[in-house]
């Protein structure tokens, strides 16, 4: 219940006085103070996303262009083995967007050190391919630290002490952290014969590619 002087200030008109309880100032002062509230959470998940891409949680740290190229190879081998759920963003406008509002939900696979025999990776440009091949003579192709994020992935797989449940922020073997509260999985070794995936992004720190060759092509991998 207000008091006497609180409903005073409270009917009192003097836009003259700053100090006044009422009036254009007090006004402007608490809708600044309101929105200031309501920018919070924004400021706070903005502030999280950075950290997350910081410490290497998310799985591409760059906007996609949206478009899905095709990954394949004979064999794929991997020590430091993690797997989790995130989404990918496109730019801002993008004419990928379509009606996803610009994110892709992806599956991360990150791999400490891995070998990949025979590799392709084409994207479709409409009409043409886009391919590059390495890999498929006596040396392989070699990555480091390599992050891929996939909506499709298939071929037959094999693992070593894997792990299945983890929260995706606990992961150890290939030294990268998913956000708290995501269903992950991780494993020492990983071989995939007949891999296949469709992805949005590929980032590795090292990245050999012996043999390449790119051109374009009729069909892609």
């Amino acid at each position: 219940m207000a008091s006497s002087s609180d409903a005073t200030a409270s009917t009192s008109e003097n836009p003259e006085n700053p100090e006044s309880g009422s009036g254009p100032g007090r006004r402007g002062r608490v809708r600044l103070r309101r929105a200031a509230v309501m920018a919070v959470p924004a400021t706070a998940i903005a502030a999280g996303l950075m950290i997350l891409t910081a410490e290497g949680a998310l799985g591409v740290q760059f906007a996609i262009s949206g478009m899905p190229f095709t990954v394949t190879a004979t064999e794929l081998n991997g020590t430091g083995f993690e797997q989790f759920g995130g989404l990918d963003n496109m730019a801002e406008g993008s004419p990928n967007a379509g009606g996803t509002g610009g994110q892709v939900l992806i599956v991360t696979s990150a791999i400490k050190n891995a070998t990949l025999t025979n590799l392709c990776q084409s994207v479709d440009l409409g009409g043409t391919n886009l391919v590059i091949r390495a890999g498929s003579g006596k040396d392989k192709v070699q990555a480091t630290n390599l992050t891929t994020d996939s909506t499709e992935l298939s071929g037959d797989a094999s693992f070593e002490n894997i792990e299945i449940g983890n929260d995706a922020s606990t992961l150890t073997k290939a030294g990268v952290q998913g956000p708290i509260g995501v269903f992950s999985q991780q494993s020492d070794t990983v071989r995939i014969a007949n891999l296949r995936q469709t992805n949005y992004a590929t980032t590795a720190a090292v990245f050999k590619l012996p043999g390449l060759k790119l051109g374009f092509s009729g069909t892609g991998c």
